[in-house]
């Protein structure tokens, strides 16, 4: 059986999902990317029950488009959260931190289609084996909560290994990386940095602007030693962090002085205190825009560099070489 596009599963035009950041992603940025096309997610990693209901409804008055919601599963809330996307009719929900296997059933019983975040082929195929509709292969790229694995070789192989979309993460922030993510075998891309600087994003103008300054060598990863990696931009919190961590200090020390710092630089735009996520792709980003136009931006690049042997047709842009335009 031929696998289902990324586009006709979502009921989208363009095969991008939005990356789901904790107190980032919120209704307002979710509806701007599905209103122009690709997949908005909701972030509910930091959000109880009533409050995602509210950011849920809330994205419903912005667009008329599928959007998904984000839950990370080591959220204490996670199992209110698990059941306020049925009652709301969510048409997607990704996935991370954990396994999503005890709700997959209940979630496609209701028609939500399930996208877990993968960073390793075992656990690919063990959620095409659960029932996922598909999944996003994010590499150590990525900003946040990251794996070992690099995306030019996590993707490849978790695209050999599934018959499911393979959805590329984690460094992509233009249109060579999208078609890049194609060439590898991707069904599409996921992208989170990039959005940060959007202008419908709700972060404080003090991590967009350090995203926008950002360098190539600006990231950087602490947690390994305790089997939680985090890449974040360079400042002083992320280098006392891997200070310690260089000392000895164990998860829970570590996690005790995390506490808050992800709010503390989304809304109070705390430079030093702050924990800035951003995906080493940070350094090519040099503006803020709208969401609409990162997205035409992306595949406008991606439609030049790859012409008629896009992988996917893209609504609206022509190829290289000036012939019809592309439609579904």
């Amino acid at each position: 059986m031929e696998k289902q596009s990324l586009c006709a599963l979502l009921n989208i035009d363009y095969p991008l999902i939005q990356g789901g950041m904790a107190w980032v992603a919120d209704a307002g940025l979710a509806a701007a990317v599905s209103n122009a096309g690709g997949l908005g997610l909701i972030a509910a990693g930091s959000m109880n029950a009533e409050l995602l209901r509210r950011e849920i409804r809330l994205a419903k008055e912005l667009t008329s488009r599928p959007f998904g919601v984000n839950i990370m599963l080591m959220n204490p809330e996670a199992e209110h959260l698990a059941g306020v996307v049925i009652e709301e009719k969510v048409p997607v929900v990704t996935t991370g931190a954990g396994s999503p296997g005890k709700y997959i059933a209940s979630w496609k019983a209701a028609g939500i289609r399930v996208i877990p975040v993968v960073a390793s082929v075992a656990y690919a195929r063990r959620m095409e084996t659960l029932g996922a509709d598909a999944v996003v292969a994010e590499g150590t790229e990525a900003g946040g909560h990251i794996g070992d694995l690099t995306t030019m070789c996590l993707v490849p192989q978790v695209a050999d290994a599934v018959s499911i979309p393979v959805i590329a993460a984690g460094g992509i922030a233009d249109g060579r990386g999208l078609a890049a993510a194609l060439m590898l075998g991707a069904d599409g891309v996921q992208v989170g940095t990039r959005f940060l600087v959007s202008d419908e994003c709700c972060i404080h103008e003090h991590y967009k602007q350090m995203v926008i300054k950002a360098r190539d060598i600006d990231t950087l990863v602490t947690g390994r030693s305790g089997g939680h990696p985090v890449r974040t931009l360079k400042n002083k919190l992320a280098r006392h962090l891997l200070e310690l961590e260089k000392q000895g200090a164990t998860f829970a020390e570590m996690e005790n002085i995390t506490v808050g710092s992800l709010r503390r630089a989304v809304k109070d735009g705390n430079t030093d205190e702050g924990s800035f996520m951003a995906g080493q792709s940070a350094g090519m980003v040099s503006k803020c825009q709208p969401a609409a136009e990162i997205i035409q931006e992306l595949f406008g690049q991606a439609a030049t560099l790859l012409g008629d042997h896009l992988p996917v047709a893209v609504p609206g842009l022509d190829s290289r070489k000036g012939k019809e335009e592309k439609t579904w």
